[in-house]
């Protein structure tokens, strides 16, 4: 680098880290005026200077740190393949538009196939299956752990089946012994949606490592952030390329950003009604998208990996204080258990109102907001009551007794690592005012 060009980047990163430190550092809480949000971007200099970084380069599209990043989280999860894209929404489509392509032949998925998921959960893990014309299959939660009760999923099969698409609800993992032994037997294709639960362990192997194909969101809200984005990650080859081909306007190459015939035989390719030889850069086997993301948002995202280790450290420690401080309330509450052989990676603490409580949940959370206590409800709900559903084709197997229960009784607080000592602390101390004042203490 020309000396005069390397003394100008110097300073404009001494600055960075000077901005950062002046603008962003060591913010004070102050009990009952300092908001604590649900969730939230934990960043230090170093990521802003990454970020600076790859603005210098003015690459924009996925470059060097798209590349390293691919490598090092393909490193991290155990997994093959990793595509970068622009949201975990975007994954969920991709994962599922994947197990429909002519190139899966008869195992592929059609329209009008059914496909087993829970409707307590975010939309976008169940919108692709509609969006693609094929019929969600409801089964109800366990109040437990809030996955799917695994005891009813059997029941749900029918020659129709095709795959089952599931969350890992708040961090939680759901039952993967079972649910993978299911869908092996009837010879289902399984998607994780990990979006929330990126770290999070079942029998001491990360999550994303056990279906065909897993899907992750980088959104400020989860375990690390690239402000939007998302990745969709598989141990198939096949799989790999096809999701890359629907990831980048459906063509057939499966070249890099920036890169020509890795496949040696760009110009000698015979396929659809073609002339033979057109260009394999130009050819489109699949009605795809473009849901790339950029080399900006790579930037932060590898700098942030590098924190997640002692971001879900945090998570788990800020669940474990908070299940301590309020498990005295039990009589009141009902807690959530991390599912067995699991050690989750917190999204967020829920709690479940018990119907005897003597209070109800919109009590609580108006108590909780006015004294500047963020909380969520446990995202959609029943999916089926939302708006967007009501003219929706789908089928539900049993009932959804749990569901609908959490629809109305259940909410969440933050766990999250911008969470510490003091705003802990004053969320206990919030709750004991509550129930104080009715007198239930």
């Amino acid at each position: 680098m020309d000396k005069q060009l390397k003394k100008i980047k110097e300073k404009i990163i001494d600055n960075i880290r000077s901005y950062y430190f002046y603008k962003f550092a060591n913010k004070k809480f102050i009990p009952g005026r300092t908001y604590i949000p649900v969730s939230g971007k934990v960043f230090d200099h170093k990521d802003m200077i990454s970020l600076t970084e790859s603005v210098l380069d003015f690459w924009l599209t996925e470059g060097r740190f798209a590349r390293k990043f691919v490598e090092d989280f393909s490193n991290y999860l155990d997994v093959t393949y990793v595509s970068l894209t622009n949201s975990g929404s975007s994954a969920n489509l991709l994962a599922f538009s994947t197990l429909m392509s002519r190139k899966l032949g008869k195992k592929r998925i059609k329209p009008g196939d059914e496909i087993i998921t829970i409707a307590a959960g975010f939309p976008t893990t169940i919108n692709p299956i509609i969006q693609c014309g094929c019929i969600p299959v409801f089964v109800d939660i366990s109040l437990e752990t809030l996955n799917i009760d695994v005891k009813k999923i059997e029941k749900s099969i029918t020659k129709k089946t095709k795959a089952i698409i599931l969350a890992h609800t708040l961090g939680n993992p759901f039952n993967i012994d079972v649910v993978a032994k299911l869908a092996k037997k009837y010879k289902l294709f399984l998607i994780e949606d990990c979006c929330d639960a990126l770290g999070s362990t079942y029998r001491s192997k990360l999550v994303g490592r056990f279906g065909d194909i897993a899907t992750f969101s980088f959104y400020p809200a989860h375990q690390i952030t690239m402000g939007e984005g998302g990745a969709v990650a598989t141990k198939s080859l096949v799989l790999h390329r096809i999701i890359r081909s629907f990831r980048d306007w459906g063509r057939d190459c499966w070249c890099e950003t920036g890169q020509d015939n890795t496949c040696g035989n760009r110009f000698g390719w015979k396929l659809g009604k073609l002339p033979f030889g057109y260009d394999h850069k130009y050819i489109y086997s699949h009605i795809g998208y473009n849901l790339k993301l950029t080399d900006m948002q790579a930037s932060i995202g590898l700098s942030q990996l590098k924190k997640l280790p002692l971001f879900i450290k945090k998570r788990r420690q800020n669940f474990s204080v908070l299940l301590s401080g309020l498990k005295q309330y039990s009589k009141y509450f009902i807690f959530i258990n991390k599912t067995p052989y699991s050690n989750p990676s917190w999204f967020g603490f829920p709690i479940i109102i018990k119907e005897d409580a003597g209070f109800t949940r919109n009590e609580l959370v108006n108590f909780l907001e006015e004294h500047n206590i963020a909380t969520r409800m446990l995202f959609g709900g029943n999916l089926i009551k939302q708006p967007a559903y009501s003219d929706t084709k789908y089928k539900i197997s049993g009932s959804l007794k749990n569901t609908d229960y959490i629809l109305d009784n259940l909410f969440w607080i933050g766990v999250y690592p911008g969470i510490g000592k003091d705003q802990i602390k004053y969320m206990l101390d919030i709750f004991k005012s509550f129930l104080s004042k009715r007198s239930l203490i």
